[in-house]
């Protein structure tokens, strides 16, 4: 019996990759069945090929090249991700409540439905798919002039949204044995200006970040806190939640000294982060990862 040649087994994906890009979707491969890139680290990278001039992540990766898209899907069944910047694009991603969540908790759909009754607008009509977990992705094209970034919650709990930075499983691709699907084959519609002024963050200058410490703080805690907590204040777009993480960070070894009370550094980072611009979930979010990584890998301070 002759078995498929690999390109008839990836012919599927490599359909959907195509037609994605058709439409100027800038796409890349994911590993097979999951959500996570198949392309090389910086750590791993080889500075040939596409990096010859600086290792290249996926979002500068993703293509709309047909035949660098039938390369990359020739050595694999890859599933497909979607680049969302890059292809002028916002989805909003209304996902489904946790295993572990509280058996009242509404699915994102349900929420996004409540959003815009509360906003005293539609349901948005636009491409629809259905996900893997059972949740929905609605595109969108991105006004012109806007950028925008992800956010995790901030229209509403499991309503996340992709932008700038972030990138969506496309039709077509199958994660756990669960297959994306389009349930709407609408055309892409402009983002609600309602939506733009809700993922829009206030444009206003960092203000100056007053950081009240302890008066048992030494000096060189004080001095670090208020050098990270401005660094985080005047982080530019794109790079704020990076710098929050690497500032709390930074400054997490003075709580495991015990030099500076841990709700006095997450206090002053949550009033620099919100300052950048970041939503409030995402700042404690990150605040709180960071300080409990930072207390649980401290050395102590004769060793550090």
């Amino acid at each position: 019996m002759t078995q498929p040649t690999p390109i008839r087994r990836h012919q599927p994906l490599l359909t959907a990759a195509l037609g994605a890009a058709a439409r100027g979707w800038h796409v890349f491969p994911l590993r097979s069945g999951t959500k996570r890139p198949a392309l090389h680290g910086e750590a791993a990278c080889p500075r040939t090929g596409p990096c010859s001039t600086g290792h290249l992540k996926w979002e500068d990766r993703a293509t709309t090249d047909p035949d660098r898209i039938r390369a990359a899907w020739a050595a694999g069944a890859f599933n497909v991700g979607l680049a969302t910047g890059p292809s002028g694009m916002v989805v909003v991603d209304l996902d489904m409540p946790k295993p572990n969540s509280n058996g009242d908790t509404p699915c994102g759909v349900t929420t996004f439905k409540a959003l815009c009754e509360r906003a005293g607008q539609p349901v948005p009509t636009t491409y629809r798919t259905r996900t893997a977990s059972g949740g929905h992705h609605l595109y969108f094209t991105t006004p012109p002039g806007a950028r925008l970034t992800n956010s995790a919650g901030l229209l509403g709990p499991l309503i996340d949204t992709r932008a700038w930075g972030g990138y969506v499983v496309a039709r077509g691709s199958t994660v756990n044995g669960r297959a994306y699907e389009v349930v709407d084959g609408a055309p892409v519609s402009s983002l609600p200006s309602w939506l733009l002024d809700a993922l829009t963050p206030e444009s206003h200058p960092a203000p100056p970040v007053r950081v009240s410490t302890a008066r048992n703080g030494g000096r060189v805690a004080d001095v670090a806190l208020q050098r990270e907590t401005t660094a985080v204040a005047g982080a530019a777009e794109g790079d704020r939640n990076a710098q929050l993480l690497r500032s709390a960070r930074a400054v997490g070894r003075f709580v495991a000294w015990g030099d500076l009370p841990r709700h006095v550094v997450e206090e002053a980072f949550q009033g620099a982060g919100e300052a950048a611009g970041l939503p409030a979930a995402e700042c404690r979010a990150t605040i709180r990862s960071a300080l409990n990584w930072s207390i649980r890998t401290c050395r102590p301070r004769e060793a550090a």
